[in-house]
């Protein structure tokens, strides 16, 4: 359902009147456009401004030009079922609950050593032979951008963006209904709208589970990298498996001369401050340059 429909069904729903003052914008805008004067005579000032106000009449050439004209005959049908406003919420496969059952299983691997040395011990097979011939930051900078593109291209992939934003718009449209009838002490239209954002709670489940689908699929990839390298550093007292790379100095602005052990931001090593700092500039530069917007636009 438009932005357009949900305010055309709310004008309505305040004032039955609306629909008739509605209707004869429509048939004087034969050619999209409607001035003032052609409908003084049918319709009130104040039902005039409440379309100008609500955006259902926006700035034209000659007059004021109807917004979405199949969006107002559409909000002014009756006909459909007031569960149409509510996208229906993408379910799960199976696959998506076994990368779910497999990434807890991985965040075991931070508290358990047997689990942690089974994980990195796989990834050392691909990683551990390029320890010795290219420095430990230009490793964790290729995990980092291997990162960003993946959770880019598997948010984009399993991320239904028009769903969000209909969860978005629905409830901003409540939201804006419930400011507009405080500002006319409409106490029943309040508990309407109060009936309705409880109705609307389902909404925000909905897009928890959108945004979390990706997110399983990103964390079960990437836990095993960060594992890897928990394992060749070493973190809070356990040992690591590379020693002298964990020992390696590098010089990194206002800190100095600092190993990749060195605890930096409070107890945030070098590696995992470097390996954050890699994944969020590439994560950017992948979205800019694939041209992939992760934030839902508005209808």
């Amino acid at each position: 359902m438009s932005k357009i429909e949900r305010r055309v069904r709310s004008l309505v729903g305040e004032d039955a009147e609306m629909r008739d003052a509605l209707e004869t914008v429509l048939d004087h805008a034969a050619d999209g456009e409607v001035r003032w004067v052609d409908v003084r005579d049918e319709i009130t000032s104040g039902q005039w401004g409440r379309l100008i106000e609500k955006e259902v009449l926006i700035d034209g050439d000659a007059g004021f030009a109807l917004a979405d004209r199949e969006g107002i005959e559409a909000g002014l049908n009756e006909g459909d079922d007031d569960d149409a406003e509510t996208p229906e919420t993408t379910s799960w496969t199976k696959w998506d609950k076994l990368a779910a059952l497999a990434t807890v299983g991985a965040f075991v691997g931070y508290a358990v050593n047997p689990v942690r040395n089974v994980i990195a011990g796989a990834i050392d097979v691909v990683l551990g032979p390029f320890l010795g011939i290219v420095p430990f930051y230009v490793i964790v900078m290729v995990i980092a951008l291997g990162t960003g593109l993946y959770s880019t291209l598997l948010r984009a992939g399993l991320m239904d963006m028009e769903k969000m934003s209909m969860y978005q718009d629905r409830m901003k449209d409540i939201q804006e209904r419930r400011k507009e009838a405080k500002e006319r002490d409409d106490q029943e239209a309040l508990d309407a709208i109060q009936d309705e954002q409880m109705d609307a709670m389902g909404d925000q489940l909905g897009m928890f589970k959108e945004q979390f689908r990706p997110m399983v699929w990103i964390m079960f990839l990437t836990i095993p990298a960060f594992l890897w390298m928990f394992w060749v550093i070493g973190y809070r007292g356990s040992s690591a498996q590379y020693p002298e790379v964990a020992t390696q100095e590098i010089i990194v602005p206002l800190a100095g001369s600092v190993t990749w052990d060195a605890g930096l931001v409070g107890p945030l090593q070098m590696w995992i401050v470097w390996y954050f700092l890699c994944s969020m500039a590439f994560t950017q530069i992948v979205q800019k340059s694939l041209d992939v917007n992760m934030t839902p636009s508005s209808s």
